[in-house]
């Protein structure tokens, strides 16, 4: 039957990617993936620390594995990630959890597969958590599967330390890998037929900085300019304070760019923005706003907004929503603020109760969801190039997105996974669209 494995995990893309990295490792030590913990050989949880939810799904989920553990002892179970990674919860984990084999953190995932042969080799339980920011090897090939979408990291860690954040804890400084490495991946990736491609760090805009040779994110979308071939290319996420008409342009230069940025704005109150540490103001993110348009007239914009941080009022709310209204954003990503132990904000005084910060994402959430409902309705009648990139079965029809990050259904009698089709918008559900597919050239 073979050695399997199966992997958790918990959180934003860049740890979905790096859960690929680890498949990949496991697949080089000749493991293949299964789909339930009974025949599972590994199980790995890979964490995150960023969301409450991310950490207490993981938490119940390795709990459970309690009763397997005893009934198969050989069974290996690692926790990785950067929940981690934070101070001294290592060691509370591996005491809640005494049936855990492995615990290891964000900087150990490149030596995972010595790690875990050392573990099967000794038997012994291994607990190490590396305290550095050493250079980018990158050994890990990932194993992908995401078809036809890739992700690729161009900078890791995060040096802004927003208050409310504990990223540069657990990640730690901002490291950019080198630009030939990126383009070679990248090329390589168009090679293989992937056709959409997303560049990934904490803050794009800062890469470079470190590298001392020139390097810049604009200097890196206009290599990747230069590569041929048909494919989308995505970046996230952008930092409000480093982002700039400079990078719009290049954007607007590169062929292979969706005209589709993601911003977070986190707040639409100045004094939330001080408190937040977020180092702009409304003024100068709605600034940035205008230059966008000015650069990419048809460009979406996507955000990420927090509700319910220590001393939100309503007033201060009232400007997230205001801050809304004003830019028409084509997606947004809302989030109640949790405290984060270990970060600024969860010692600060004023914590929201958790019914008005319910009661006000509800507000939030109900405004943004009937203004895209309403943008949807736009696209009836019109053709659009979509990305087809899964199929769901209970429609019966083929599911992807436009540039501009807007899902469409539709049906076809042929596989067309990975194809770039024209399909005419007849109605929508709800946000979604769904249409018909037009015979054309599909790329």
């Amino acid at each position: 039957m073979g050695k399997k494995y199966l992997i958790y995990t918990y959180g934003c893309q860049m740890n979905v990617h790096e859960s690929e990295k680890i498949a990949g490792a496991l697949s080089g030590m000749g493991y293949s993936e299964c789909s339930s913990v009974g025949e599972a050989d590994v199980i790995v949880f890979n964490t995150c620390c960023v969301r409450e939810n991310a950490e207490q799904h993981a938490f119940g989920n390795i709990g459970a594995l309690k009763k397997l553990k005893a009934e198969k002892p050989d069974l290996v179970i690692v926790v990785c990630g950067c929940m981690t990674q934070q101070g001294d919860f290592a060691e509370r984990l591996a005491k809640t959890f005494p049936f855990v084999d492995v615990v290891i953190g964000t900087y150990n995932l490149d030596d995972f597969a010595d790690i875990l042969k050392r573990k099967i080799e000794t038997k012994k339980r291994i607990i190490e958590i590396l305290e550095r920011n050493g250079e980018i090897s990158e050994k890990n090939l990932p194993l992908r599967s995401s078809y036809p979408n890739a992700w690729v990291n161009i900078i890791y860690g995060c040096n802004n330390f927003c208050t409310y954040c504990i990223v540069p804890y657990v990640r730690g400084r901002e490291r950019s890998r080198k630009a030939e490495d990126i383009i070679g991946e990248v090329k390589s990736l168009v090679d293989e037929g992937y056709k959409e491609i997303t560049l990934l760090g904490q803050n794009v805009d800062s890469y470079g900085k470190d590298l001392k040779d020139g390097s810049s994110f604009v200097s890196l979308i206009d290599e990747i300019a230069k590569i041929e071939g048909k494919f989308r290319l995505r970046f996230m996420s952008n930092h409000p304070k480093d982002f700039d008409s400079e990078v719009a342009k290049a954007i607007k230069n590169n062929p292979h760019a969706a005209h589709l940025i993601h911003l977070p704005a986190q707040s639409g109150s100045d004094r939330i923005l001080k408190l937040m540490n977020r180092r702009y103001t409304v003024n100068d993110y709605l600034a940035k706003i205008e230059a966008i348009k000015r650069e990419i007239p048809d460009c979406s914009v996507t955000t990420d907004l927090i509700v319910g941080f220590p001393t939100e009022t309503e007033d201060d709310f009232s400007d997230t929503l205001s801050l809304c209204k004003k830019v028409g954003f084509d997606g947004a990503f809302t989030f109640v603020y949790s405290p984060r132990e270990g970060t600024k904000a969860a010692t600060m005084e004023g914590q929201i109760p958790d019914e008005v910060k319910k009661e006000r994402i509800m507000r939030l959430v109900e405004y943004q969801n009937g203004y895209n409902r309403e943008r949807s309705k736009e696209y009836i009648g019109k053709t659009v190039e979509i990305l087809a990139e899964d199929f769901d079965e209970k429609k019966n029809k083929y599911l992807g997105r436009d540039e501009y990050g807007k899902m469409a259904y539709f049906e076809s009698k042929e596989n067309v996974i990975g194809k770039l089709v024209n399909v005419k918008i007849k109605s929508t559900g709800g946000m979604s669209l769904i249409g018909e597919l037009v015979e054309t050239e599909r790329v």
